[in-house]
């Protein structure tokens, strides 16, 4: 049988706040709210100065999803995988009252085998979560509450590769005369399931990889056999060449499609379905990046994961918009702040053609600073990740590279964030005082050398550990880390075993630390948007490019009350851009944007653009009928008109998702059904929820009333 892929998207049961008995699988939940995953529940409360600033004034706590499924009586003997991309936070699982495992950290892929928990035919399959995030300044970004991500249910035969077994690589490619030779491999890790206990025989395995291009032709077949013992898993390297590749670049995406296909005892069937690229890349200390061969500057964003009023709920569909917005600026690269982001976006930049910065921690094993009640406002509190990184570190860390290592997009991985920042809580006796990038209200204590704070030597030592997990699991890509004081750090071996050395806001050090190291490579891993900062890398070659802070607007690390996000980007958390992004787009070289001037409002559905030189369908075509689809709704006021409130109501087989204008002191709660223009626009999300017609009414509210502007039928 063929590897299936079930993705479990609607018919969840939701309950805010704690239920003992919910694990269990006759429990009544028929009570419960009805959901659609991924769902976010701390976006539908209202904003309220009892919550963090940081994690932009909403709410945590405790909640429960639970899921019936049939699982046909067929796949009774087969793998069944249960995966979810990602659950904030601190997750535990029940499959039909069976206790399947928790895991801390809210941006990690979970996956449980639950074949020998399932039940199959007419008995229904329980699935039950609970979530606490009940340290709701944990953070100093927004980072929502619940099943955030998309859930599968992946059924195989019991010889399969293991989850994310299949890594793809472009190994090199060479000249032959007048063409070229992509030489690449393929490991395969596959598990030798266990239908027959006791036996100790070994399986015949044959593993074949074909690589198509665009028209469905082969472009290379890779084969090879192995012997496998029941419940061992085995790793079997391929490789191969073939000529004329066509290579993958921010300019011309072009992927190709890897089928991976076992035979056991005579029977073939395929296992793993996936789009990879061919490129090559180059960092050099003297010379800067280069990709394909070609000299090239990351012109990058850095990005955090919520959608504005959606919350982490994320879409691929809103992801896209948003960066066919970025590709319109010149941007050609993101960083995906500060950590693992969902993976439609990994598939979103392979298509549209973005360079990829893949972050793993925001910290290590001491927490930092979370501003709880407005920004750099003391005292701060300390929650956070760092309370489960010495036990979970390695297995989070190794479940990214291992997620998004076949991705052409991912060039950089990164393993930490301003883990150096000065005084939270790191410090060393070379300099008896301290002071970071935003610390002109931190009081003159905390910037001065402590002999009872952790040593920042300690972080060399950790940086070696981390490093060594990542060349573990693929060596192929190089490894930084975004320092937020090199000035120290630098000094006492934190940046010694990393390939390229990232610095936030430090364009001032790159000319005495490039002659200090000469062999290592700098990059701007984190730079504000002063024309000044983009010319130290226009002007100097070893220096690889920057990433502005930030791409888009986030929630969360508000300045305080009632502000509650920050407006560091040139794109608004609506998905519009401002002033700055055609400034930006001078500075880049990008196309802009054409400006449609209207005389009254308008009111369209956005759908979504073609972006790259493939044969893809269109995204709205494709979709459109899927449960849990998010169709964007955009509404435009002239400029000679003033502001309007704008009202939605939806019926038929969807619902409204969310209204946004971008505006980040507007404390109307995400969950209302009216919202007020901003810069003449907003943009509302609608949501499917079943099959059939959908109908939208647009209204504009005067003096109580409302005048319908459009009506749209999806």
């Amino acid at each position: 049988m063929d590897t299936k892929l079930l993705t479990l998207t609607n018919n969840w049961k939701f309950h805010y706040g704690e239920c003992e008995d919910a694990w269990y699988k006759g429990y009544d939940d028929s009570s419960w709210e009805d959901v659609t995953v991924p769902h976010d529940f701390s976006v539908t409360s209202p904003f309220s100065k009892d919550y963090s600033s940081g994690t932009g004034y909403l709410r945590g706590g405790i909640a429960w999803y639970r899921i019936s499924i049939r699982i046909p009586e067929e796949y009774r003997g087969k793998k069944i995988t249960l995966i979810f991309d990602g659950i904030y936070k601190n997750s535990y699982v029940w499959v039909n009252s069976y206790f399947m495992g928790k895991r801390p950290y809210g941006y990690s892929e979970i996956a449980y085998d639950i074949s020998g928990q399932a039940s199959f035919g007419e008995e229904l399959t329980q699935i039950s979560v609970k979530v606490v995030h009940t340290d709701i300044a944990d953070s100093r970004w927004f980072t929502g509450s619940g099943i955030t991500r998309k859930v599968t249910l992946m059924v195989s035969e019991q010889v399969a590769p293991v989850v994310n077994g299949v890594f793809f690589k472009c190994d090199s490619v060479e000249k032959d005369g007048k063409k070229a030779i992509a030489k690449v491999s393929v490991r395969n890790e596959i598990y030798c399931g266990v239908p027959g206990i006791g036996k100790k025989k070994k399986t015949k395995i044959i593993s074949q990889s074909t690589l198509l291009d665009n028209d469905g032709k082969i472009a290379l077949v890779m084969q090879g056999e192995l012997s496998a013992s029941e419940g061992k898993t085995e790793v079997l390297d391929l490789s191969g060449s073939f000529k004329s590749p066509k290579l993958w670049a921010p300019d011309s995406p072009y992927l190709y499609t890897l089928e991976t296909r076992l035979s056991v005892d005579g029977k073939s069937y395929l296992v793993d379905t996936r789009k990879v690229g061919i490129r090559t890349f180059s960092f050099d200390p003297n010379k800067g990046f280069a990709l394909n061969g070609k000299s090239m500057k990351f012109k990058g964003v850095c990005v955090h994961h919520d959608g504005g009023c959606l919350g982490a709920a994320m879409k691929k569909e809103v992801w896209r918009r948003r960066l066919e917005l970025l590709k319109k600026s010149g941007c050609n690269a993101i960083r995906c702040s500060h950590n693992p982001h969902m993976p439609e976006l990994y598939d979103l930049c392979d298509e549209i053609g973005f360079m990829m910065m893949d972050e793993a921690f925001d910290e290590w094993e001491n927490p930092k600073n979370k501003w709880s009640t407005g920004h750099n406002v003391y005292p701060p509190k300390h929650q956070g990740y760092y309370e489960d990184f010495p036990m979970w570190h390695e297995i989070d860390l190794r479940t990214m590279i291992r997620r998004d290592r076949n991705h052409p997009s991912v060039i950089l991985y990164s393993i930490g964030n301003e883990i150096d920042y000065p005084n939270d809580p790191y410090c060393h006796p070379m300099f008896s005082e301290m002071t970071g990038n935003n610390d002109n209200n931190k009081p003159a204590a905390e910037r001065q050398y402590d002999v009872n704070k952790p040593n920042m030597e300690r972080l060399a030592v950790i940086a070696k550990e981390l490093v060594a997990i990542v060349k573990g699991e693929d060596s192929t890509r190089p490894v930084t880390v975004a320092a937020a004081f090199p000035e120290l750090s630098t000094r006492i071996g934190f940046i010694d075993e990393l390939d390229v050395v990232g610095y936030n806001y430090k364009e001032h050090l790159y000319e005495q630390d490039h002659k200090r190291f000469p062999k290592k490579t700098f990059l701007g891993s984190e730079n504000g948007h002063s024309h000044e900062a983009w010319k130290v890398v226009k002007d100097n070659d070893y220096v690889c490019g920057q990433f502005l802070w930030t791409g888009i607007d986030y929630l969360g690390e508000a300045q305080g009350w009632p502000v509650r996000g920050s407006s560091a980007g040139f794109i608004t958390t609506a998905g519009f851009a401002k002033e700055e992004f055609f400034e930006r787009s001078k500075l880049w070289g990008g196309v802009g944007l054409t400006q449609k001037k209207s005389d009254e409002v308008t009111v369209e559905l956005w759908k979504p653009e073609l972006c790259c030189d493939m044969n893809l369908k269109s995204e709205f075509i494709e979709n459109h009928k899927e449960i849990g689809y998010i169709y964007q709704v955009i509404v435009k006021v002239p400029e000679n008109l003033p502001e309007k409130d704008i009202l939605v109501q939806v019926t038929g087989a969807g619902e409204l998702a969310g209204i946004d204008n971008g505006d980040l002191s507007d404390l109307t709660p995400y969950t209302a059904n009216y919202r007020k223009t901003v810069d003449g626009k907003l943009v509302i999300y609608i949501k499917r929820m079943a099959t059939g017609k959908i109908n939208v009414a647009v209204r504009e509210v005067i003096a109580e009333k409302s005048n319908v502007l459009a009506k749209i039928n999806i």
